[in-house]
This record gives structure tokens, C-alpha cells and sequence, in this order.
């Protein structure tokens, strides 16, 4: 029994040593000692016992701290995910053509009665900041507005939109995790009523991957094109967190049959990805295209469009979605209220955090 015991002894010790000259695992519990100090301050729990390595290599790298302000601590828990997530080459985006409104995330230009907003963070696969969030409530407002007759949501580089720009849940404020997650569901929910009330038609040009709430907004728009290449993946429940942008009720009303519904239950509960040809046939997107020809056919078709008497079709949509809307907006109270729960939860906190070690 006592052999048994010292030679576990030995071998904690010797995946002790490994754990902390590992680059790869300084830098994980790195990450993990600084996020600990920025939301609970210094170290206030006791010391693991000798033979659980792994939680007091944690323990000693969150206790290496000493008094750092929980300030300080967010900052630098910022700075490291910030030069993990660093893009390694330069992806130079993509330039306005045509009349268009000055954004730092986005390309927005209006032709021939169209008014395209094209995601543009390609070195960042076009992922939605906190700053993205706001230009694009800014834009629909304003294309909302203008004279064009449609609206077009498109993305620039190979992908259509990665979904939430993780790094959104480090900028830690100085009211903790509660602030964060209160100004967060607050964001999300003024972000997706932008899209409920939009009064023009609304078409999303998938011009690659879609991922999140790319995906889950797309019951809110009229049309829905896609190349052939593009896939749609809503990995919530792998990142501790539950559906949004009302796909808990649209996504259900557009994939209506029985088999479909498993489907969709492998999609926004078990992380299913669908390419775009599963994706069509189950209602979520209205057209595949060949991906060759995908820009050239989906022209022509947003062209013939334009020329569409614009207060007919304002008045036509109206008519559809009007009496969808309370409804809308009582589905996304309600997801951004679970949101911000499980923005909360040490499950979904341990998920993100694994995502970012994940890059390691």
C-alpha cells in the first residue's frame, strides 16, 4: 500500500514538472490564474493536496498573482488573448465601391436601388465584435431608411460570418461578469429587434461558412442564397450556451415535419453542421448556386429585384411578418434572458475559456 502511494507520489511529481515547462501549459494556466484574479480576486481557496497536480499547478498560478488589482488582471488577461488570437498573416479587407457610409467593420454601399452591408473583418472571418454589433444596427437603421429597394447582408473573404467574435466575453468591465453579461444580453437584444423591424426586404448572400448567429438570424430574412460551398453550424451547447436571434421559434415554423425536426434538434442542440444542400432542403436556405457562378446568378437576381416597386413590396412584407412581430420580440426577450444566465455559468465559462486554450 505504501509502494503504491509513493510511486503515485513520483508520478504526480514527474507530470508535475511536465505540466509547467510545457509553453502550451504555462500559457493555459496563464490564462486560467488571470481570469480567476479579474473575477474573484486574489486567491482565497485552500491549497489541493499534493497528489491532485493539475489543480494545484492551478492553484499556484492563480496564487503567484499575490494582491494584482482585479483591474490590472483584466487588462492582462485581455493583452494574452488578444496576441493568442493575433492573426498570423495579413488579410487585407476588401474596399467600398459605389455611394456608401463610413464603418470600421463593415463595407456598406448603395447601387441600382440595392443596399449591400458586407461583413469585413475576413482576418477575423468576418466574427461579430462589440463594435460590429453596433454598426450593424447602425446600418439597417439607415438602410432601413434610404431609397434603396432592397437590402442585401453579405460577407467579405471565404467566409459569410464566423458568429460572435469570442473575444467579446475578455473585455471584463470594471462591475465584474454581471455587468459584462447584462450589457451583452442588452446588445443581443436591441442587435436581432434591428432585424425584426427592418421594413424592406432583407437578403442574406451566403458567400461561405456560416456559423452561430449568422445562422440562427437567417429565419428573420425573406430570401436566403448560398454557394454551394457554405455550410451552417450553431455549435451552442459545445460553448455552454443556448440558441438566439428567435431560431427557438423560427427555426422550428421553417423545418416543419417530423424527420426535419430531428434535424434540427442534432443542429441547434448537438452541434450539427449542415452544408448547403441539407440546408436548402430543410428550409433554411431558399437556393443553392454552383460556386463558380454563385456572384454572377445571385446579380441577376438581386438586379430584377430592384426594379420591384418599393413601397409594394415594403407594404407586401408588412402584411407577412406583421402579425409575427409581437411574437419576435417575446421569443428574443426571452433567449437573451436564458443568454445572459448562461453567460453566467461556470459551464459555459470553462467552455469558452477551453476554446481559447484550444488555440494554443
Amino acid at each position: 500500500m505504501m509502494g503504491a502511494t509513493v510511486e503515485q507520489f513520483n508520478c504526480a511529481k514527474s507530470q508535475m514538472g511536465t505540466l509547467k515547462k510545457d509553453p502550451g501549459n504555462e500559457a493555459k494556466l496563464k490564462i486560467y490564474a488571470l481570469f480567476k484574479q479579474a473575477t474573484q480576486g486574489p486567491c482565497n481557496t485552500p491549497k489541493p493536496g499534493m497528489l491532485d497536480f493539475v489543480g494545484k499547478a492551478k492553484w499556484d498560478a492563480w496564487k503567484s498573482l499575490g494582491s494584482v488589482s482585479q483591474e490590472e488582471a483584466r487588462q492582462q488577461y485581455v493583452d494574452l488573448i488578444d496576441s493568442l488570437l493575433a492573426p498570423e498573416g495579413l488579410v487585407v479587407a476588401a474596399q467600398p465601391t459605389g455611394s456608401a457610409a463610413s464603418f470600421d467593420t463593415l463595407l456598406v454601399s448603395t447601387e441600382d436601388n440595392v443596399t449591400t452591408i458586407r461583413f469585413n473583418r475576413p482576418q477575423k472571418k468576418n466574427a461579430i465584435n462589440v463594435e460590429m454589433y453596433n454598426e450593424i444596427i447602425k446600418a439597417l437603421e439607415e438602410s432601413g431608411k434610404d431609397d434603396s429597394v432592397i437590402t442585401v447582408i453579405t460577407g467579405s473573404g471565404d467566409f459569410y460570418c464566423s458568429g460572435n467574435d469570442l473575444t467579446n466575453f475578455t473585455k471584463i468591465p470594471q462591475g465584474g461578469m454581471q455587468q459584462m453579461a447584462k450589457d451583452g444580453g442588452e446588445l443581443l437584444r436591441e442587435f436581432v429587434k434591428a432585424f425584426i423591424d427592418f421594413p424592406k426586404p432583407l437578403i442574406a448572400v451566403i458567400n461561405g461558412p456560416a456559423v452561430g448567429v449568422s445562422v440562427t438570424l437567417l429565419g428573420l430574412f425573406e430570401v436566403v442564397y448560398a454557394t454551394e460551398r457554405a455550410t451552417f453550424h450553431t455549435p451552442f451547447s459545445q460553448l455552454g450556451q443556448s440558441p438566439e436571434a428567435c431560431s427557438s421559434y423560427t427555426f422550428p415554423k421553417m423545418m416543419g415535419n417530423a424527420k426535419v425536426f430531428i434535424l434540427l434538434f442534432e443542429m441547434l442542440l448537438f452541434n450539427k453542421k449542415l452544408t448547403a444542400t441539407q440546408a436548402c432542403a430543410q428550409g433554411l436556405v431558399t437556393e443553392v448556386f454552383p460556386d463558380s457562378s454563385f456572384q454572377t446568378e445571385v446579380a441577376t437576381r438581386l438586379k430584377a429585384y430592384a426594379k420591384l416597386p418599393r413601397n409594394s413590396l415594403t407594404l407586401s412584407k408588412q402584411l407577412i411578418r406583421g402579425t409575427e412581430k409581437e411574437r419576435l420580440h417575446t421569443v428574443n426577450d426571452q433567449e437573451v434572458e436564458r443568454l445572459v444566465e448562461r453567460w453566467l455559468s461556470d459551464e459555459c465559462m470553462q467552455a469558452i475559456m477551453s476554446f481559447f486554450q484550444a488555440k494554443l
